[in-house]
């Protein structure tokens, strides 16, 4: 016996979602995560500071950055919502007059956990190599680690693990320094 046909997802599904609901479209589906608990929140909160002082504002360091904290991306048919996204001003002089992005971001950090790690790791990723986007860090707050990835022909290569209290200086914002532990609360 057949299945019955599935409707598809549309963004109209992502609007009807409760509010302690975020909501992405995946390969036609919908994946759907409560927002975030206090400890990845702080994470991702303290390291947006963190990048966006220098790179945001210039305060510091080099500015010429938009650092956004949940963005949500429209990539082709995907809605994604990263932790945090950062775009070089040089290739996105303003910001869209929409409630979303369609211009890929030049980096992309997820803040892993239980609930997203999958999705994060097995299913994001991917697109975000297929958008070309340039560097992505996955922080997880309950190992106290950051990787840091870069794109090299159209593949994540691996450039570093961080730990506890290592200090941060990583591509694409190697012009600033603080210690990881800033992202744990």
């Amino acid at each position: 016996m057949a299945e019955p046909a599935k409707k598809p997802v549309s963004y109209e599904d992502i609007r009807r979602l409760p509010e302690n609901l975020v909501g992405e479209i995946i390969a036609g589906e919908l994946y759907t995560h409560p927002r975030p608990a206090p400890k990845h929140a702080w994470a991702h909160s303290a390291l947006g500071g963190s990048i966006g002082e220098a790179y945001s504002w210039g305060s510091g360091g080099p500015g010429g950055w938009w650092i956004i904290d949940e963005p949500e991306l429209h990539l082709d048919a995907d809605v994604l919502v990263p932790d945090l996204a950062g775009w070089r001003r040089e290739r996105m002089p303003a910001l869209p007059e929409t409630a979303w992005f369609e211009v890929s971001p030049d980096w992309i950090c997820e803040v892993l956990s239980p609930s997203t790690a999958r999705v994060d790791r097995a299913l994001k990723m991917p697109i975000y190599a297929r958008r070309g986007v340039a560097y992505l860090w996955l922080v997880d707050p309950a190992l106290k680690t950051l990787e840091v990835y870069v794109l090299e022909n159209g593949y994540w290569c691996f450039l570093a693990a961080l730990k506890d209290d290592d200090p941060v200086r990583q591509p694409p914002f190697e012009a600033i320094e603080f210690p990881l532990d800033r992202l744990w609360a």
